[in-house]
């Protein structure tokens, strides 16, 4: 038998070949082939084999002893999750290969735009953020004062001799991709924390601070923020937009496509009311 599992059936057209029978159910020799990868040795082929059928009679005995003695209207019950999870799996596959041969899925940078200055009070912050730049540098470091000054600046040369100097010095160095952060992510990284972000932000671009043992220095500078309760950048909730656009497009598909079958099957009368 575990041969036959191991080489697997020579011949599809061959009758199938039972391994075990469990009350009304035969386990057969094509519902394990591939269950023992080749090379696997005698023993542990056995034991693999084994447990297999061991576990799949357990199983189907259960199941018929369960079968067998729930009670008329659990069964019923039964029959019907089933069926209704049945429905919906079928739908939902449906619903889906409908949407990829038909659905319109691109989204374009106006209507994205368009949506946001139509719904900017959906989009009001929870948190700070920031754009912002954050060093993390040994204090034995060489020309920490010349990597002061060009953290301080917005000159894209001197952000560029920044980036080589850090890359050669500092043990952290990002600048997020100019993208927005919340400042909880960056103030994290800092050995000491705020307790007033709001007045943080309003009166800091550059921030220094030592760690406790004074081994690193850390350096932070701002950017650009935005306050929480004020409205969030556009290209920070771009995504987010995005995927409520597409959300929404998905709904009003699946609903065309719904109203679409039921207007039809009204026309062709495979849809009638019986009772009035």
């Amino acid at each position: 038998m575990i041969i036959l599992i191991a080489g697997g059936c020579k011949n599809n057209n061959s009758k199938r070949v039972p391994l075990a029978k469990a009350g009304k159910s035969t386990l057969y020799l094509d519902q394990v082939t591939g269950l023992v990868p080749a090379g696997t040795p005698s023993t542990d082929s056995t034991a693999l084999v084994k447990n297999y059928i061991n576990s799949w009679a357990k199983r189907e005995l259960m199941y018929q002893k369960a079968e067998e003695n729930i009670t008329a209207d659990l069964m019923k019950d039964i029959d019907n999750q089933v069926r209704e999870a049945r429905m919906n799996l079928v739908i939902y596959q449906y619903q889906r290969q409908m949407m990829l041969q038909k659905m319109d899925t691109t989204i374009s940078d106006t209507e994205l735009e368009n949506y946001y200055l139509n719904n900017k009070g959906s989009f009001v912050l929870n948190y700070n953020i920031v754009k912002a730049l954050l060093i993390k540098l040994p204090q034995e470091t060489p020309g920490l004062a010349r990597i002061r000054n060009l953290a301080r600046s917005n000159n894209q040369a001197n952000l560029h001799q920044l980036e080589s100097l850090c890359y050669q010095f500092a043990e952290k160095y990002d600048d997020f991709k100019d993208e927005w952060v919340p400042l909880n992510q960056l103030m994290a990284e800092f050995p000491y924390v705020t307790n007033n972000q709001e007045n943080f932000l309003r009166n800091n671009t550059f921030y220094e601070r030592q760690s406790a043992d004074s081994a690193y220095v850390y350096m932070l500078s701002i950017r650009d923020y935005r306050l929480r309760s004020s409205v969030a950048p556009f290209e920070y909730v771009r995504d987010d937009i995005k995927r409520i656009i597409w959300t929404n497009r998905r709904l009003e598909f699946i609903q065309s496509l719904e109203n679409g079958i039921y207007n039809d099957a009204l026309k062709k009368n495979i849809f009638t009311l019986l009772t009035k």
